[in-house]
């Protein structure tokens, strides 16, 4: 498959409905180990929580080795092994989300373009996402997936650099398995590196179970936010620099910026930048 061929896949649409119905806003809170009341109709669905909706139902005989749908259909079929999720822009410019509406999600591949890197080739796919609901546009996503080669013999994942260590706010968590699984069910993901220990370790290399980067970049915003209850977020950003494994400890860091934005980050347990972001506020 060569890259002008995938290039193909550049303008490609897909559009899909959903209830924003308030059990995942439910399961999501008590998976996050919050205090939140229990959400009902009408209340706003908070920033990056529209992940538990839109969820791709892909049958068990079309998902690929990894557990994802098989590439091809929306996305291309990109001939490297390695799928991860590299970064996500978001837009809340519209009015937002609330339980017990439907939303439209309308999605469009927006680029491919590949990359060599010390480990090899890379293709970075990159799929825009333009959310509305019954009061017209919520927000936009730009959602960055990255293809890699598979692991070369004895290869290792490299050395976080150091992560900052002025956080205004932060919040300690331990990453275990389960956590990772109740992610994986709740946003109905199928990559066998959250879950499959003997496929994570064996075929793709990597030193045990990977946290989800989506989980980590909620985490960000999450700590943002709750820091911030008196401001409505207009903009989130991060983007993934070194995986996280479980049976580790985390930590969320968000620093206050004299512009009123917040800088977040994720730490692993020996203090190495894993995940980095900017939040703005309206």
């Amino acid at each position: 498959m060569t890259l002008k061929t995938l290039r193909n896949w550049v303008g490609r649409t897909q559009s899909s409905e959903d209830l924003i119905a308030p059990w995942p806003a439910r399961a999501l809170i008590a998976t996050l180990d919050e205090k939140d009341p229990a959400p009902g109709t009408g209340d706003p669905l908070p920033p990056l929580w529209h992940w538990l909706y839109f969820l791709e139902a892909a049958p068990q005989s079309k998902l690929g080795p990894d557990g994802h749908a098989e590439r091809g259909d929306f996305l291309p079929p990109v001939p490297l092994p390695r799928r991860m999720w590299a970064g996500s822009r978001f837009r809340f410019d519209g009015a937002p989300l609330a339980i017990g509406e439907t939303a439209v999600r309308k999605s469009e591949i927006k680029s491919v373009e590949p990359k060599t890197g010390s480990s090899g080739d890379m293709v970075f796919v990159t799929v825009l996402h333009t959310i509305s609901g019954p009061r017209g546009h919520a927000f936009v996503e730009e959602h960055d997936i990255v293809y890699r080669d598979a692991p070369g013999p004895g290869e290792k994942p490299r050395a976080a650099k150091p992560a900052p260590t002025d956080a205004t706010w932060s919040k300690n968590i331990f990453a275990d398995p389960v956590l990772l699984f109740r992610f994986s069910a709740l946003t109905f993901n199928g990559h066998r590196i959250h879950y499959d220990q003997p496929y994570v370790t064996g075929t793709e290399g990597y030193p045990g179970l990977v946290v989800h980067g989506p989980l980590l970049g909620m985490l960000q915003l999450e700590l943002a936010r709750r820091s911030n209850l008196a401001k409505v977020p207009a903009s989130f950003e991060f983007r993934a620099l070194s995986p996280i494994f479980a049976e580790t400890s985390l930590t969320v860091g968000a620093r206050r910026e004299a512009d009123g934005s917040v800088t977040t980050w994720i730490a692993n347990a020996s203090g190495g930048l894993s995940q980095q972001g900017k939040v703005t506020f309206k």
